[in-house]
């Protein structure tokens, strides 16, 4: 009762195709594979790791900014 064998799974395989249809199982393989492809490709399109994000001198506040804020609040 351990695992099945080759021909659980040849009766399980044909009752999905009886109850799904072949049409139906080819589609779902076809936008899985799609669903793959898109994900590894955005893998791929990523030029720097996450833990850069917002670490840019154009997102940090400049030091003149800076200044001019506690000038702001001295006043």
């Amino acid at each position: 009762m351990g695992s099945f064998s080759i021909w659980h799974w040849l009766i399980v395989l044909v009752v999905v195709v009886l109850v799904f249809g072949t049409k139906k199982l080819k589609g779902v393989g076809k936008d899985l594979g799609e669903g793959i492809q898109g994900f590894k490709e955005g893998l791929k399109g990523k030029e720097e790791p996450p833990s850069r994000i917002g670490n840019d001198k154009h997102d940090a506040p400049s030091d003149e900014t800076s200044r001019q804020d506690s000038q702001r609040k001295d006043s």
